[in-house]
C-alpha cells in the first residue's frame, strides 16, 4: 500500500449511488446478498474456473475491490455461494412444521418439498455438481458446513422414530440412507437432464413428467417405509 493510501472498506469500495432524494443509505448485508445471488448464477453456469470476477462485479454493480474485500478471493467467495445454498435450503426444511403433521403426512410432505426445491434451484444442483468434480475440497473448507447439515438428518431420525412408534414404519433404516435416497431421486433428474435426454429422447426435468415423477418419488419413498403388515 502506498504512503498516505487508506485500507479498502465497504463504503470505499462500493460504487456512489444518489436517489431523488439524495444519497441512498449504503447496506452491507443487502449487498453481500446482492454479490451471493449474482456469484450463484456464475459459479452454477461457468464453474470455479471459468467463473469471472470481473462479470459478477459488474451485474452487481460493486467492484472487484468490493468483492475481495468481503470475501478475500475468487475461490473465498466461491466457498461463501456454497454455504449460502447448503443454508438457504436446510432454513427451509425447519419451516415446515413437519412435528403437527402424523408421520406418513410429513414425511410425504417433506419428499415433496425436496423435490420442489431441486426442481426450482437448479443452480443448487449444478453448484453441487461442481463441487462433486473438485472432490468437495472448498466445503470441507466451512467452519459451518457440518453442523449446519446435521439438521436435516435430525429432522429424517425425527420423522422415522414416529412412524415406528406409531407402528407406520418400518424401524431398520438409517436416517442418512433415507436421506441419500430422497436426494438422489431428487437430484438425478435435474443433474443428468442433458446425457438422459440425448440417450433416450426425453428430458427428465421437463414439466411435462414433473407431477408424474413427483408423485413416483413420494409415493417409492413411503412405501419403502411402510412397515409390512
Amino acid at each position: 500500500m502506498k504512503k498516505g493510501s487508506k485500507a479498502a472498506t465497504p463504503e470505499s469500495a462500493a460504487p456512489s449511488s444518489t436517489t431523488v432524494e439524495g444519497r441512498r443509505k449504503y447496506d452491507p448485508e443487502e449487498t453481500k446478498r446482492n454479490i451471493l445471488d449474482i456469484a450463484t448464477q456464475e459459479f452454477s453456469a461457468m464453474g470455479l474456473t471459468g467463473a469471472r470476477v470481473d462479470a459478477i462485479a459488474e451485474r452487481t454493480n460493486t467492484t472487484k475491490r468490493m468483492l475481495y474485500y468481503y470475501f478475500g478471493s475468487k475461490e473465498g467467495l466461491y466457498e461463501a455461494v456454497l454455504e449460502q445454498v447448503y443454508s438457504d435450503i436446510r432454513a427451509l426444511e425447519q419451516e415446515l412444521q413437519l412435528a403437527e403433521m402424523g408421520p406418513e403426512e410429513a414425511l410425504r410432505e417433506f419428499v415433496g418439498f425436496t423435490f420442489d426445491y431441486h426442481d426450482k434451484h437448479r443452480d443448487f444442483v449444478r453448484l453441487v455438481t461442481i463441487e462433486n468434480i473438485h472432490g468437495a475440497k472448498y466445503i470441507e473448507q466451512s467452519k459451518t458446513f457440518k453442523t449446519r447439515n446435521s439438521s436435516v438428518v435430525k429432522t429424517i431420525e425425527d420423522l422415522i422414530a414416529r412412524g415406528v412408534a406409531a407402528g407406520r414404519f418400518r424401524d431398520d433404516v438409517d436416517p442418512i440412507d433415507l436421506h441419500l435416497m430422497i436426494s438422489s431421486m431428487c437430484f438425478h433428474r435435474i443433474a443428468n437432464q442433458h446425457t438422459w435426454g440425448a440417450a433416450f429422447g426425453r428430458d427428465p426435468s421437463g414439466p411435462r413428467s414433473r407431477t408424474r415423477h413427483r408423485e413416483m418419488i413420494v409415493e417409492s419413498v413411503l412405501r419403502f417405509m411402510r412397515r409390512d403388515t
